[in-house]
This record gives C-alpha cells, structure tokens and sequence, in this order.
C-alpha cells in the first residue's frame, strides 16, 4: 500500500538521525516444514537506515542474515512468511508499507526503490542472455526509456564500477570473471537509481585483490549516487571499511547494535566480541585467536533464555531464564549503542584491542 505522507505521521527516533529512510519494526520471518511446523529464521527485529548511511549486518553463517535481507524486498521463497512492519520513507514524501504492497505495485517498487546484490553473482543472470539483454530488459521493465537512453544509461554505470562497456556488454555472463560480474550486478542495481541498496556477500568466493577492487568501486558508486546500503557479511574487516553503523545479528535476532567505532573498540555482546577476537590483526603482534565454541543453535530447535548462552562464558543461571531485550547503553542523543546482554558490563573489559587505528579490529 502506497499513501502520501500526512504532516503528523512522522515521529521520534532515536540517536538525533531524523526521519529513518527505512524503518523495520518486529520483523519476523518464518518458514514452513514438510511436517507442518514453522521455523522462525528472523525474530522481532526492530532497525532503522538514515538517508546516506550504510550499516552492516554480520554474523555467523545461518543466523538469518540473508533471509533478513530478502525479507525486506519480499524476495522470499514460497515457503517463507514475512510479518510484522516496514516502512520506506520515499525521498519524495511517500510512505510505502512494503509488507503491504500487492504485486504490481510491489514490483514498481523492486529496484526503482531498492535493490539488492545478491551473493554468487552468476547464479543472479540468465547465462543465454548478453549484459545488454539484462541492461534492455530490466530497465524496460520499469520505465518507457528509449533504446539509447538504456546504452547511455547502462554505459555510464558501467563506467562508474571500472568496466569498459564496449567490451563488456556484448559478453555472456560465463565470459566475464567474478570480479567483473559483481560489478556489473551492482551497475544493474543502480539502473533505477533506488534510494536504498541491499547487498549480501558481494565479495564471496572472490580473492582477496577483486575484494578490495570491490570495496573501491562501492566507496566510489555510493560516495557519487548517495544512496544507502545495507551491507550483509560475515567479513567484519569489510564491515569496518564500509559501514557507518554495525548490527549483530545471531539465532535470528539484532543482540547488539552500534557505531562502527564502538562496536569494534567497546563491544558489549559476548557474541560480537568472540568475532572480533577470531579475526588476527592487520598490525602488531599477533596474539591467541580464540574461537567461538560450539556453533549457531538449530532454528528449529532453539535453546531457552539467551539464545547464546550455551557458548558463552560469561552465562549465568539467568541467562537460561529468559532472552534479554535489546536496550540502549545510554541516553545520550545520538548514541546508537544498544545490546541485548545482562554481563555487557564484563565483556566491555574483555575487549583485546586497545588502539585507535581502525584496521587492527579488521
């Protein structure tokens, strides 16, 4: 559903950001069983992305990043169910409920408002079809643009991420390498110039020289469009290049959330400093890694109280009670740190990386 904006619609928000550009409010996400029962990947999630800004979402394989991600676009499979409330705050005084929205205005909405990268760039193209047949058909898809405003249009996107369109747009997808792939997936996101951009692991399976040429053209495109990002990884040394903001994410749930500074230097979730701890660093001596324990619990079968209690060693008797909410460490404006702990105060001395130089948290 699609309704102009009403002078008393929009509301507080936290941290002195203004009106979010996206808004999630108890997000849940559930999917079907062939016995009948559900389980529920994303569980009342509550996030907010500004205008401009990019935040990162990282965790460990399975915690529901991607089906996070997917949600929000209504990109689910048929066995999924996305509830709760997403609000996109239109640049130009449009609210849309995309959880509401119905098939045709849905799809006006996927890619013109947000788009998404998705992860293993080939598996995103029909391998039959050239890159000017994916440019041609997605861009007339969602407008009346002639056939050389798409060139133009497609030209100077491709341009933009370091690929020379004459020789790229007369290539199958199998033609090009990883690299050149995902940067033309990221020029044909942008083709409708959407306010928001979702991208989950675009530098997976990539050697490490492509990823840092993907880190660039990203610093580059969106220093150039503005648009916002949400940015899915698993690579906190990526999440620490790219994101202004930093959300956790584990069993389904944002358990800690914060400006990327903090959330590298003063981490308050056992779970956000046990990544940060199985990362080495780039500079100095290279100290003890110490692993996570165990592994991510079994959606369909999740532990009671905090749901990573059973690998964590600050956990007490009453973590096993109930899950903590996730709350503010302070109620300073413009403080985004909030985490969803009892022993925050104990993690926050176990932090091993008092500096300030960035990069050795990456």
């Amino acid at each position: 559903m699609v309704t102009a904006m009403s002078s008393g619609a929009s509301r507080a928000v936290r941290g002195g950001h203004g009106k979010p550009l996206l808004s999630v409010r108890d997000f849940n996400v559930e999917y079907r069983t062939g016995s009948g029962s559900t389980v529920q990947a994303v569980r009342g999630v509550d996030l907010d992305l500004f205008p401009g800004e990019s935040l990162a979402l990282v965790g460990e394989s399975g915690c529901g990043k991607t089906t996070f991600g997917l949600g929000l676009l209504r990109l689910l499979p048929r066995l999924g169910h996305a509830s709760g409330k997403v609000i996109f705050n239109r640049g130009d005084g449009v609210e849309i409920d995309i959880l509401g929205l119905d098939g045709g205005d849905l799809r006006k909405f996927r890619w013109r408002d947000a788009a998404m990268v998705f992860q293993g760039a080939m598996n995103a193209f029909n391998p039959v079809l050239k890159i000017r047949g994916h440019m041609h058909d997605t861009m007339r898809a969602h407008t009346k643009a002639t056939k050389q405003e798409i060139e133009e249009r497609a030209g100077e996107l491709l341009r933009l991420v370091r690929l020379e369109p004459e020789r790229v747009m007369d290539c199958y997808p199998h033609e090009l390498s990883g690299g050149m792939r995902q940067r033309v997936l990221i020029a044909m996101s942008l083709l409708l110039e959407p306010e928001v951009l979702i991208l989950d692991e675009p530098t997976t399976a990539l050697d490490i020289l492509t990823q840092r040429s993907i880190v660039d053209v990203l610093h580059e495109v969106r220093e150039r469009l503005g648009f916002s990002m949400i940015f899915i990884s698993h690579d906190l040394s990526l999440a620490a290049e790219l994101a202004d903001r930093v959300a956790t994410m584990y069993a389904g749930r944002i358990v800690e959330t914060g400006g990327v500074r903090d959330m590298f230097y003063r981490p308050r979730h056992p779970y956000t400093l046990g990544l940060i701890n199985a990362v080495p660093p780039i500079v100095g001596d290279l100290p003890a890694l110490e692993s996570i324990p165990g592994g991510p619990p079994s959606l369909a079968a999740l532990p009671p109280g905090c749901k990573f209690h059973p690998r964590c060693k600050f956990a007490t008797e009453q973590c096993k009670q109930a899950d903590p909410p996730l709350i503010p460490l302070t109620d300073q404006p413009g403080d985004w740190h909030e985490v969803a702990c009892i022993h925050s105060d104990q993690v926050h001395l176990e932090r091993r990386v008092p500096t300030d130089d960035l990069g050795t948290a990456s």
